[in-house]
């Protein structure tokens, strides 16, 4: 067997612990060091992981004997980190968004290309049983020829269950930043790379009031976008139309559909790895649930990370980097009233073959 991926953790806030899950005791890494702004917390971290010890960030990307680094700091750091590690010879497996800007993002895959590393990016969900299942119907003919999408996420706003919401509402954040990417990959999974994009964007409110935790109360400032909607054209023809939004009580959409001229699926809620794939045959009476046909079983946060360093590179830096043109093409399209085309057009990886747990873990 080979010898695993030494990896080290830098940003150790909430979702670090489902990537710890995932990763502690896999045979394909092994964690050597975390790092964190608050040296108590990765204290705490590496005290329950044997093989791991605390370090500061500038430590951590300096270090010999990790390979690649797991970026978990917040999103106006994404970029910085990544590229610290690219030019320190590590490769990178970041959060999403791969960076708060296109041009950031760029610079993050330049650096990697020439210095010969790898970089994957969140989010890692679409590689579960859910999208992939669904990719492997349309793949299939099932729904005829691919012709539209909807994808829909909308919420009241974070401020209402997380203690410190500010940087939702700074920039790179927003509902397109924060969950639009789920949606966004997915959709290139399902129906390929996206050639142009057409926004329109609102703000409702310039201030939000925290709902919870010991800042109850305290207001904070809007900066960015708060509704985000819009059309993609993709390179194969088929538009989807896309919904974020912290301006919203609810919804009864599904998360995504996708339309052929023979049928339609319901696709489950991308920020989970699995979930019901439902059918509708045209001329059918109804949905039918599709059994799972693909995809990592029982897969968490993390999962890409595996996929890359056993060579499959499935959740890429590239379609990352298409992803964030997408999320910044929609409020620039808003504000210069018109479509904007794409400069990026990613590789889509192949299918995710159906995975056991036990095998993949």
């Amino acid at each position: 067997m080979d010898e695993p991926t030494r990896i080290g953790l830098i940003g150790l806030g909430v979702i670090s612990d489902q990537y710890l899950r995932t990763l502690r005791d896999h045979p394909a890494v092994r964690i050597v060091a975390v790092a964190d702004l608050r040296a108590d917390r990765a204290t705490e971290v590496a005290e329950a992981l044997p093989s791991a010890r605390a370090l500061g960030v500038d430590a951590l990307l300096a270090a010999d004997d990790v390979d690649v680094v797991v970026n978990l700091t917040v999103p106006a750091a994404h970029a910085e980190i990544a590229r610290a590690a690219i030019a320190a010879g590590k490769g990178v497996f970041g959060e999403k968004p791969l960076a708060t800007t296109f041009a950031d993002a760029e610079r993050v895959m330049a650096d990697s290309t020439a210095a010969g590393v790898a970089v994957g990016s969140a989010p890692d969900t679409v590689l579960g049983t859910g999208v992939q299942t669904a990719r492997a119907a349309i793949e299939s003919g099932l729904i005829g020829r691919p012709t539209a999408a909807t994808a829909t996420w909308v919420s009241p706003g974070h401020e209402h269950w997380h203690p410190n919401p500010d940087f939702y509402y700074r920039e790179g954040g927003g509902p397109h930043f924060d969950m639009g990417p789920y949606y966004l990959t997915s959709l290139v999974h399902l129906l390929g790379p996206v050639v142009s994009v057409s926004g329109e964007v609102s703000r409702g409110r310039t201030e939000r009031e925290i709902g919870s935790g010991p800042r109850a109360g305290e207001r904070i400032p809007v900066e960015v976008d708060t509704h985000v909607t819009g059309t993609l054209r993709h390179a194969s023809g088929a538009l989807s139309s896309v919904t974020f939004s912290f301006d919203a009580g609810g919804t009864t959409a599904a998360p995504i559909e996708v339309h052929g001229e023979a049928g339609s699926l319901a696709v489950p809620d991308p920020n989970d790895f699995d979930g019901e794939v439902r059918h509708h045959a045209v001329g059918s009476d109804g949905w039918v649930a599709l059994p799972v046909s693909a995809g990592y079983m029982g897969a968490g946060r993390g999962v890409g990370l595996v996929d890359m360093v056993r060579g499959h590179g499935r959740a890429s830096g590239e379609i990352a980097l298409h992803v964030t043109e997408i999320v910044t093409a929609l409020p620039l399209s808003a504000r210069e009233g018109r479509r904007i085309d794409l400069r990026t057009t990613p590789a889509i990886p192949p299918l995710v073959p159906l995975t056991p747990t036990e095998q993949w873990r």
